[in-house]
Order: structure tokens, then C-alpha cells, then sequence
């Protein structure tokens, strides 16, 4: 079985960002780059998913991962879903946008998705939002696929050894983008990355520390934890190979967007990302419920794709640090100086 935290030639890990910013050109520039390269995989139908895998393939032969998001479908409180609605209504009628009365859960054609994965023999999945059920871990095992899982608490890695996975991503509370708690309604442990990556790298798999990463120094501290490797993924955001909105690449460099905080309002589950007009408006209100939430402010976010005031910004809290250059010049910086053994 592959092993990718093994044979990294830099122990650099590019995070999988899924809603279009993960893109076959990014995924595979990382991988180029000596580091490892994450696709997300959420959103994607399997067709398209399956053609990203192999426009990955014709970019790069060097070997990458996929992650999915796995479904939880909790009960829905209409009351709060329809309070939500209300409030998001002179919004999205200013932007055009007739939202739905009601979302129905999806499961994101999970199943069909990891079927894809099986069948095109992609070296790493990895999962966030908790685990698959046992037997679709033994599926990709027994199809000789490396199973890695997203944790942001001892607890849930200790449930993913348990699980029988081969690594764990430990997500620190300042890396941006979702959160990967294990459940909807699991209140953020907000452990920083290098206490996690301490904490868990007892365990006995190999970590990947995520969050907070900006410079070749805080590489060396993930490692110097215990990790084998850092994660990034706000590094990436302005590099060419990204597909991240304009208004977003803009906005990680407009001195009125001045932190990050953790939100539900735009999806039900948490996230950390840039804080504009939508989350101060916003946050509090959401019900916990994904993906509905996230369907109900999608056309809205659509349709305002030019407004950074109403889209989502996901970053980490090293944002600033992010720059408009290529992938292999962001991973070059991130190169330790000291481990003889990450020399190109």
C-alpha cells in the first residue's frame, strides 16, 4: 500500500479545498513540487470527479490524494431554517436569487465518489467530517488505497486508529476552511496545531500537522511536534494553479478584511475565514444543519461572486502570508533548512 507520508520528497502536504478552488493544475503542482497534493473531492458529481482524477494523471505522474467530506444527516429544525431563510431574503433579492422554501439532505453521492476512487486506484483518500463505516475503509484498503483521516481533538483520533486508518491530518484551530469535528452539533475543541500534533502523534500513525502554517520555521515546528509533515492550504489561494475567486484572492490582501473567525453562517458547520458584512450580519443565526444551509446560501454566493463582502473567504490566520506566486515557488520557501533528508 502506498504510504505518502513516507516517500514525501518535501514534507509539505497541499490541503484539499473543495468548491472550485481545488483544481487538477493545483493539485498536481504540489505533487510536482515534491510535496503531496490533496483534490477535494466534495461538491463533484462522480463524473466530474472521476475526469478531475484523470486530468491530475495527464498533469503530473507523481502521486496525489483525494478527499471527501463524509455525510451526517442530523434533523432539522424548521423553525430556525425558515427564521434563516427570512433573514437571507433582501439579500438574495438583491442579488436576484429566489430562495428555496426547503433543502432536502444530500449525501453528496458519497458512495458513488468513493466507487470512483476504488475504481481509478488513487493512491491516498482521505476523509474529513468523521469516518466512513468500516467495510468502505476495508473497500479502499483492499484496493491497496492509503486511508487518511481529518481530526481536531485527541478523541477523534484516537476513534480514526481505532477505525483501522494509516494517518491522521491534525487540523489545528487556525487553519481555515471547514472545521473537521466528527459530528454537526460538536462544539470546536479549538486545540492549536502544534498541541494537537503533540497530543496525537503518540498514537502511533503518521501526522500531518494543518493550520497556521506561513514560513519554512513553522514547517520545522510541525515537524519538531512529531509531525512528518505540515499542511497548507491559504499559501495557496493567489497562486495561478488555484481555482479561487478574484474577490478572494483580492481580499487576503485588502487591509479592510483584518482576521479570521470560525462561522456557521454559511454552510451550518463551522469554518474559519475572513470576516466581512455576510458573517458579522449572519453569524449566530444559522441553523446546524449541512448541507442544507450550504445549498440554501449558494445562490446567493453565486450570484454575488464578484462581492467579497458577501461570499465566503475561507482562510487561515496566516493569511497575509499568502502570495501571488507559482505553487513551486510557495513550496520552495516552505523547504526546512536543517533535514538533510528534504534536500531536492
Amino acid at each position: 500500500m502506498y504510504s505518502f507520508t513516507r516517500d514525501l520528497r518535501v514534507p509539505v502536504v497541499g490541503a484539499p479545498m473543495a468548491g472550485g478552488t481545488s483544481t487538477p493544475a493545483l493539485t498536481s503542482a504540489v505533487s510536482d513540487a515534491g510535496g503531496f497534493g490533496f483534490h477535494g473531492g466534495a461538491y463533484l458529481s462522480p463524473d466530474a470527479l472521476r475526469a478531475d482524477v484523470r486530468a491530475i494523471r495527464e498533469l503530473t505522474d507523481q502521486p496525489f490524494g483525494v478527499n471527501l467530506f463524509v455525510p451526517e444527516q442530523v434533523d432539522v429544525d424548521e423553525e430556525e431554517f425558515a427564521a434563516y431563510r427570512e433573514r437571507l431574503a433582501p439579500l438574495a433579492e438583491r442579488a436576484g436569487v429566489v430562495l428555496p422554501e426547503s433543502v432536502p439532505f444530500t449525501d453528496d453521492a458519497f458512495d458513488a465518489k468513493v466507487d470512483v476512487l476504488i475504481a481509478e486506484r488513487v493512491p491516498v483518500v482521505s476523509f474529513t467530517f468523521g469516518l466512513p463505516d468500516r467495510s468502505t475503509v476495508g473497500r479502499l484498503h483492499d484496493a491497496g488505497i492509503a486511508v487518511s483521516s481529518t481530526v481536531t481533538s485527541v478523541d477523534e483520533a484516537r476513534i480514526a486508529v481505532d477505525h483501522g486508518v494509516d494517518s491522521l491530518c491534525a487540523q489545528g484551530f487556525a487553519a481555515g476552511g471547514h472545521r473537521a469535528t466528527f459530528r454537526i452539533h460538536d462544539a470546536d475543541p479549538q486545540v492549536e496545531t502544534l498541541d494537537l500534533v503533540r497530543a496525537v502523534a503518540p498514537l502511533g500513525l503518521p501526522v500531518v500537522g494543518a493550520g497556521g502554517v506561513s514560513t519554512s520555521r513553522d514547517v520545522e515546528a510541525i515537524l519538531g511536534a512529531g509531525a512528518v509533515a505540515a499542511q497548507i492550504g491559504t499559501l495557496l489561494l493567489r497562486t495561478p494553479e488555484a481555482g479561487t475567486r478574484q474577490a478572494h484572492k483580492d481580499a487576503l490582501v485588502d487591509p479592510r478584511f483584518t482576521r479570521t473567525v470560525t462561522t456557521r453562517a454559511y454552510s451550518g458547520r463551522l469554518a474559519r475565514g475572513l470576516e466581512n458584512n455576510f458573517i458579522r450580519s449572519n453569524d449566530g443565526h444559522a441553523p446546524l444543519a449541512y448541507p442544507q444551509v450550504n445549498t440554501l446560501t449558494g445562490g446567493i454566493r453565486k450570484q454575488s461572486s464578484t462581492d467579497a463582502d458577501v461570499i465566503n473567504l475561507w482562510a487561515g490566520s496566516g493569511f497575509r502570508e499568502a502570495r501571488a506566486v507559482s505553487v513551486a515557488e510557495v513550496i520552495s520557501g516552505l523547504i526546512p533548512q536543517a533535514p538533510d533528508r528534504f534536500d531536492q
